[in-house]
């Protein structure tokens, strides 16, 4: 098990059997906290469907580990929604429990309606950008104004346009965040890799210490996590 002086590692971005994942939460939560990660959430997708079934089950695992360690965050990823319902799709995913709304972004490794990243940082609801693609630089600043995180990610093919994501992010003043977007435990990024990922994003010293420790624990104190 991870010591208390271990560095932290905090993901904001993984996927469960419940959706396009290949294990439960309970095995990706387990070998997470096998890492070194402080705080993992699990992310599944959905679009426009009633989320209910998805995320009271996600909210019955998540039961298990009160009292841990380890911080377990229920959430969902909003993927290719009518860019004009996005807003009404994460309000009801929070009523219904979600404790973070991501939305998956206009990556250039899927079609993505376009859109997508506007609609996400202007609705007021959604907490994280995954994979944003090539990002404007209009809603990076739009990022900055309205609090809504912008990743860099992990996972094979979104993380082509991460330098890019990065240089906006910076130049705008927006937050970032390192996630895994992990379908299954070899997934998920530890400390080390997650430093790497930055610095390979183009992220100074002092941004790498940012993305992969201060703002994910602020982000769990908006989230009421920390």
């Amino acid at each position: 098990m991870p010591k208390s002086r271990d560095p932290p590692r905090y993901d904001f971005h993984a996927h469960t059997y419940l959706t396009d994942g290949r294990v439960s939460a309970t095995d990706m939560w387990t070998s997470s906290r096998a890492l070194g990660h402080r705080a993992l959430a699990i992310t599944d997708h959905i679009g426009i469907e009633d989320p209910t079934p998805l995320l009271r089950h996600l909210l019955q695992e998540a039961e298990a580990w009160v009292g841990t360690d380890l911080t377990t965050i229920v959430g969902v990823e909003i993927t290719k929604a009518p860019p004009g319902r996005i807003a009404e799709v994460a309000r009801r995913a929070r009523k219904l429990g979600a404790e973070i709304v991501i939305v998956h972004g206009e990556t250039v490794a899927e079609v993505v309606p376009e859109g997508t990243n506007h609609a996400a940082i202007a609705s007021g609801e959604v907490d994280l950008l995954a994979h944003p693609g090539l990002l404007s630089e209009k809603d990076a600043e739009l990022a900055a104004r309205n609090g809504v995180i912008l990743e860099v990610t992990g996972r094979k093919a979104h993380c082509y346009t991460n330098g890019h994501v990065a240089r906006l992010a910076l130049e705008a003043g927006a937050t970032v965040v390192v996630d895994s977007d992990a379908h299954a435990p070899d997934e998920l990024l530890t400390r080390a890799v997650a430093e790497r990922v930055a610095r390979g994003a183009g992220l100074r010293t002092a941004d790498v210490l940012k993305a992969i420790e201060s703002a994910p624990q602020s982000l769990l104190k908006k989230l009421g996590k920390l």
